[in-house]
């Protein structure tokens, strides 16, 4: 039995050829049923943009300032100090000014940007 098994494989393959050429071929031509056209398109994107921004800025040690016109202010300056006018009845200024550590500046800034954009496309084919 195994020594009929390449010959009916090959019996096979010449009927399935044989089959083949027998059957006929045929083909019809399409015709297109338009000459022209045009497709429009129009598109239109609205982008909204929301920036939230909180900028915190810290001291970690202590500043003590003092600065005047026509005031004593002795070599090291110090908070709780007795300033005193160097000449009386004349014009004076004075500005003291402590920062602590803590919080020393904060900004917030809340921003919203919206963009639209509109395209618009034609395209035209002819046979």
């Amino acid at each position: 039995m195994r020594d009929d098994l390449p010959l009916a494989i090959l019996f096979g393959l010449l009927l399935g050829v044989c089959h083949g050429l027998t059957q006929p071929a045929s083909a019809e031509s399409v015709i297109p049923n338009f000459t022209r056209g045009t497709i429009t398109a129009t598109t239109e994107t609205t982008t909204k943009i929301i920036e939230t921004i909180r900028q915190v800025e810290y001291t970690t040690g202590t500043s003590y300032t003092v600065t005047g016109t026509n005031i004593n202010i002795p070599g090291s300056p110090a908070p709780g100090m007795n300033y005193s006018i160097m000449t009386q009845g004349a014009p004076f200024q004075f500005s003291e000014t402590y920062l602590g550590p803590g919080v020393a500046k904060e900004t917030w800034i809340d921003r919203t940007t919206e963009q639209n954009s509109t395209t618009n496309s034609v395209s035209v084919f002819t046979q």
